[in-house]
């Protein structure tokens, strides 16, 4: 009775929280900036983050500490919510199969729009985007914005300098 049942435990339930433990802390390993940049052909994006050229929006962001540097891959392009972070950790899956066992391209792209989205979760509800920069002119840009009839790196971007 209670031997086989603190087998059956021991078994069973100590491998999974061993497993899921495990799963938690790759997955946090994941996000971090250094392990994007950790694959060669993301070297120049990472080295983006620091220029010193004026409308370099990543660098913008980056060294004034808007967004912290350690996340700043994670946070700047996972689009917000659960399906946000799915499609994030999907797409993250895809670039490492490529990078281990196919040949990345030589020039990367997005593999869709960046959407506003990403922009807004940090910048929609903060009172110099809503009522500085001349975001409230016309008086549908905000809602253009949301709508990603129009997008943020319009104004502002592009998202990368990259270096020769």
């Amino acid at each position: 009775g209670v031997v086989r049942a603190f087998s059956v435990v021991a078994m069973v339930a100590l491998p999974g929280l061993w497993l899921l433990g495990m799963l938690v802390y790759a997955d946090s390993e994941m996000t971090k900036t250094r392990f994007c940049l950790s694959c060669h052909e993301m070297h120049p994006y990472g080295t983006s983050l620091e220029v010193d050229a004026e409308g370099s929006l990543a660098a913008s962001h980056s060294r004034t500490i808007r967004v912290d540097p350690a996340w700043a891959c994670s946070t700047c392009h996972t689009n917000p919510g659960f399906r946000g972070y799915v499609d994030a950790k999907l797409r993250g899956l895809h670039d490492v199969r490529v990078h281990y066992f196919a040949k990345a391209p030589d020039e990367l792209e997005l593999v869709a729009p960046y959407r506003n989205a990403v922009c807004l979760k940090c910048h929609g509800k903060a009172k110099n985007f809503l009522e500085g920069y001349g975001h409230q002119y016309p008086e549908t840009l905000i809602d253009d914005l949301k709508a990603e009839e129009m997008s943020c790196l319009d104004c502002h971007g592009p998202g990368h300098i990259l270096e020769d």
